[in-house]
Parts: structure tokens; C-alpha cells; sequence
């Protein structure tokens, strides 16, 4: 059953900050604000949905720096970061340089928009996440996403979705309509979705919504679960940890 639960009393100062240990590469390691404001409140609700080990992969991770700190905060979990841009590919390889983590591998390039971008992969997950994804991407992004997820989550196997969305249609607060209003200014194919468009395709694809989550700042986690039954899948196979690049 979908539930809807009410934001929580988040802390001003985030306590995952990412301590940095190696500072050779830090020339590739980009710094976005929105990343830093946002980490711990994502933390916090991670610390209630995840296993405490497994696998979990990261769509679109940006910067790495998100990537590296659940490393640090869920230290049971063996992570994979992606991004389809190679020098986002670059700086989430110098966050995992910098901060030493040993739990995440090597980044790699996707991209959920282009059809069969998770048929190399070989491997369940127990986890997917893609955090301000869908806003900043076109529909066909969104359909890839959600096929892939029902490829790749193993029985029960979560998706994790943050960002802005619309209810029933309408924006939830007048800042997200200017803020869809400046996003498809820039490229009409983007855009805040609508969640229950969201909850559809996912549903095309096994997965039910397990329970939305208010953030702050107009933001919501957004959790889906796939049914155990659902689609076939790659074989089983053991997410094994590499080396990430230096």
C-alpha cells in the first residue's frame, strides 16, 4: 500500500559530510551546493529502506559526491556510480580517489534514455537510485529507467527517486511551477513529472509504489518496490568490488 508520510525534523548541519583524505585529483572533483544541501536529509531515509548489505546502483550520479557518501554512511552495501557524461565520470572517479572509500567501483557510462542501456550489466541489484534525474531529462528517460529497474532489482528490490513532482497534476508549491516553467525554457523535453505518470510507467514495468516521503524544499522521496514476480531479469550473479580508479 502507497504511503504518504510527513517531512521529518532534518538537522541545519549534515553529519555524512564526506571527508576528503587525497587531495591529487582534486582538479577533477566538481562541487555541487545542491548535492551538499540535500545529502543528509536523503541519508536519513536510506538509513530506513536499504538492506543492510547488497548492491546498489546510482543513475546519473553527477558529481559523485552523493555516490561517496552513502558509501560512507551504508558501509554493508557495495555501490555503482554512472553517468552517461565523461567528465562527471571523472570527477565521481576523483571523489572515490580523494575519499579512499573502498565500496564503490569504478564509474560507468550510461545512459537510461537510450534502449537496452542495462543489458551489459550482468547483475541484480538490491538498489537503484537516480536523484534529480527526471526533471532534467526527456520522458524516454523516465521509460528507461523504469524498464531497466524491473531488468536489474532482484525480488523486492528498491528504486529511489528524489526530486520535485507534480500531485495529481499541479505543482505542489509556486516555486516548482517557476522552476518547471525555467526548465522547459532551457529544453522543452524537460520538465517537474507528474508522479502518478511516474507511478504508471514503474507499474508497466513490475514495480509498485511503496510510499512517498515530503522533503524539504518542495522535494519528495519517491520509493518503489518490484514484485518478486516480476520480469525476468539477468542471471543472479555477485556484485564483486574493483578497484576505483586513482
Amino acid at each position: 500500500m502507497t504511503k504518504d508520510e510527513s517531512p521529518k525534523r532534518w538537522t541545519e548541519k549534515s553529519p555524512y559530510a564526506v571527508a576528503v583524505s587525497d587531495e591529487s585529483s582534486a582538479g577533477d572533483r566538481h562541487d555541487a551546493p545542491s548535492a551538499r544541501r540535500n545529502l543528509d536529509v536523503i541519508v536519513a531515509v536510506l538509513r530506513e529502506i536499504l538492506p543492510p548489505e547488497g548492491a546498489a546502483l546510482e543513475i546519473a550520479s553527477g558529481t559523485g559526491q552523493h555516490v561517496v557518501a552513502f558509501a560512507q554512511a551504508f558501509p554493508g552495501m557495495a555501490w555503482q556510480p554512472s553517468d552517461p557524461d565523461p567528465q562527471a565520470r571523472a570527477s565521481i572517479a576523483a571523489w572515490i580517489g580523494g575519499t579512499r572509500v573502498g565500496n564503490v567501483r569504478a564509474p560507468v557510462a550510461l545512459d537510461v534514455a537510450q534502449a537496452g542501456w542495462h543489458a551489459d550489466l550482468g547483475a541484480r541489484f538490491d538498489a537503484m537510485l537516480a536523484i534529480n534525474l527526471l526533471h532534467i531529462a526527456p520522458w524516454s528517460a523516465c521509460e528507461g529507467l523504469m524498464a531497466g529497474a524491473g531488468r536489474l532489482l532482484g525480488p523486492r528490490g528498491l528504486l529511489y527517486l528524489y526530486g520535485a513532482y507534480k500531485r495529481d497534476g499541479r505543482h505542489t508549491a509556486p516555486s516548482n511551477d517557476a522552476f518547471d516553467r525555467s526548465l522547459r525554457f532551457r529544453d522543452p523535453a524537460w520538465g517537474v513529472r507528474d508522479l502518478e505518470a511516474v507511478a504508471a510507467c514503474a507499474e508497466d514495468n513490475g514495480l509498485s509504489l511503496d510510499r512517498v516521503i515530503t522533503m524539504p524544499a518542495n522535494n519528495f522521496s519517491v520509493i518503489f518496490r518490484r514484485s518478486r514476480d516480476a520480469g525476468t531479469g539477468p542471471p543472479d550473479a555477485t556484485v564483486r568490488l574493483t578497484p576505483a580508479s586513482r
